[in-house]
């Protein structure tokens, strides 16, 4: 009989693991990684408010440096108005340091009057292209940056015309050492934080840190933000890493200062290792997984194994459960004791076959005599009260009582045809003259004509005879199964099925009844009174069949004899 798998997960110690402790390691994994994910959710929107503080904070400074190198030629203008000698000019060490480019006097035609820098080169070229003749004003300007020829480095111009002197108040300073003077207070330690300046022609006045070799792109992040006048925080992916890139503009010049750095790199070690702890977990939750695949594996699965073996031993496979089905010590040794009980059961079934098939065939024998005597005398009896009632008719004048006789004569009828229906059932004379398949058919026509069932008959294979016994057995199955259904199941429509091909023969027997609940094993076909299944069973032992029960409530039931 066909079982259904039984699953893997079952058993008090499987179940208390598989619904209990992995479901709460996987919520403490949950939470916890949950926890890791939201942390660094924090972690990453903290370090960009950091980094935009900071690079607005920067940016503030520069402005700041700016507007005073911008003060510092607004003065010397006002000094360069009130002296009388243009000649030469007055400075100290602060405008000296402000202005690495030194300091100028220049004509309004362009022409240089005097300057107080080492980079003599610088200003005779600001002086023959006219440079400053176009943009100075009354007000301190700023010059885009200017390319030392001598130096080879970028500087920018602070000028202011003094129109009462006809001349221009110029100061030059480098815009990378201006801003690494500066940013040093802001970013103090840049090794994982890259820096660019860039003035409003994207122009790179400054970079420094770990990117500072690749440069920027102008469509990089930040940066044409930054050239509108924007600040904020913004996030790139590098190389499967996130980089916060924070951007800010410098006011007076409308240049723009961009940072951008890896923000994991901002936690400290400890932050990190806090970070991993929850997977501390994680060991307990395989340890969780080995515990169960050991469990299931080793205990759940052999004991699983050797289920299915029982339940083919109660169906008479003394074979199946000597196959190893492994596991732990405790699931071999039950196995040993099962076959040694499945030896003694053998044993003793074997004696009961005989003892069986003795009843069986005394019961064949029986119904055979008993077909011989329905058949020769009492079927020969009412033929032959059935002809003294016609006789009687002809001597009788009434009409009452020719009615009588008639009437009797139909019962006589009725009971020859019934008579000779128990006789072809207790001994199927189809089957011993014409063969198994004829036999069965009769069978089928026999139960359609004189039951409201609809019972088909399909053939398969090419027939062939088999032995008297295994013969007779097959019917009596089939016999036996469509009575059953006839009986009990309530179908409508039924099919036996016989099946020949060259490794075996096989018949079923399918209705569309309301189905019963097969017993576990042919032990308890009597004490849940399945008298007719358990004679079934015998009779398919008898010739070495297999037997096959399969039913639904509702859904009907199909018997499969496979010798």
């Amino acid at each position: 009989m066909t079982k259904p798998r039984a699953p893997l997960l079952r058993g008090l110690t499987v179940q208390l693991l598989a619904i209990t402790v992995l479901p709460l390691t996987l919520l403490l994994l949950l939470i916890a990684f949950g926890s890791v994910s939201l942390h660094q959710q924090d972690m990453r929107a903290l370090v960009g408010e950091r980094d935009e503080r900071a690079v607005q904070a920067a940016s503030a400074a520069l402005a700041s440096e700016l507007h005073h190198r911008a003060s510092n030629v607004s003065n010397l203008a006002a000094l360069a108005e009130l002296a009388e000698d243009t000649t030469s000019i007055q400075t100290t060490d602060d405008l000296a340091i402000d202005f690495d480019g030194g300091l100028a006097y220049l004509s309004l035609d362009g022409q240089l009057l005097t300057n107080t820098s080492p980079h003599a080169g610088l200003w005779n070229w600001v002086a023959q292209n006219d440079i400053l003749s176009a943009s100075a004003s009354n007000a301190p300007t700023f010059s885009a940056p200017i390319l030392d020829p001598d130096a080879n480095q970028y500087f920018i111009i602070v000028s202011q015309t003094i129109p009462s002197k006809n001349i221009i108040v110029a100061g030059a300073f480098s815009p990378e050492t201006l801003a690494h003077e500066t940013l040093a207070s802001s970013y103090p330690d840049s090794a994982h934080v890259t820096i660019f300046l860039l003035d409003s022609s994207n122009r790179v006045l400054y970079a420094s840190g770990p990117l500072a070799n690749e440069g920027i792109p102008p469509d990089h992040p930040g940066v044409v933000e930054a050239l509108r006048g924007e600040s904020g925080t913004t996030y790139l992916k590098k190389d499967n890493v996130e980089h916060v890139v924070a951007y800010s503009a410098i006011p007076p010049t409308g240049w723009a200062l961009i940072t951008e750095e890896e923000w994991e790199m901002v936690s400290s070690p400890s932050l990190q290792l806090t970070q991993m702890a929850p997977l501390v977990i994680v060991p307990a939750f395989i340890l969780a997984l080995v515990a169960l695949w050991f469990v299931a594996s080793r205990i759940v699965q052999p004991l699983q194994k050797l289920e299915a073996k029982s339940a083919a031993l109660a169906w008479g496979d003394f074979e199946a459960i000597k196959e190893s089905v492994g596991g732990i010590p405790e699931v071999q040794r039950l196995q040993m004791e099962l076959t040694e009980m499945s030896r003694k059961v053998q044993a003793a079934q074997e004696g009961l076959h005989d003892y069986i098939g003795a009843i069986t065939s005394a019961q064949e024998e029986e119904r055979n005599r008993l077909a011989r005597e329905l058949h020769d005398d009492t079927i020969q009896a009412v033929i032959a009260l059935k002809q003294r009632v016609q006789l009687a008719q002809k001597s009788i004048k009434e009409q009452s009582g020719r009615q009588s006789l008639k009437e009797l004569e139909t019962l006589a009828e009725q009971t020859i045809e019934n008579l000779r229906r128990l006789t072809r059932a207790l001994r199927p004379i189809y089957l011993e003259d014409l063969g198994l398949v004829t036999a069965l058919e009769m069978l089928v026509r026999e139960i359609s004509q004189n039951n409201k069932l609809s019972v088909d008959f399909n053939k398969t294979g090419q027939e062939r005879r088999l032995s008297r016994e295994v013969e007779l057995s097959l019917y009596r199955i089939a016999q036996e199964a469509l009575n059953n259904v006839v009986k009990h199941s309530r179908a409508e429509r039924a099919e036996l099925k016989i099946i020949f091909d060259d490794a075996a023969v096989q018949m079923e027997v399918n209705d569309n009844g309301g189905g019963f609940i097969t017993p576990a094993s042919p032990t308890e076909f009597a004490s849940n009174g399945h008298f007719g299944l358990l004679g079934i069973h015998e009779r398919a032992d008898l010739i070495g069949a297999r037997l096959e029960i399969e039913s639904v409530l509702g859904r009907g039931t199909r018997l499969k004899v496979r010798l």
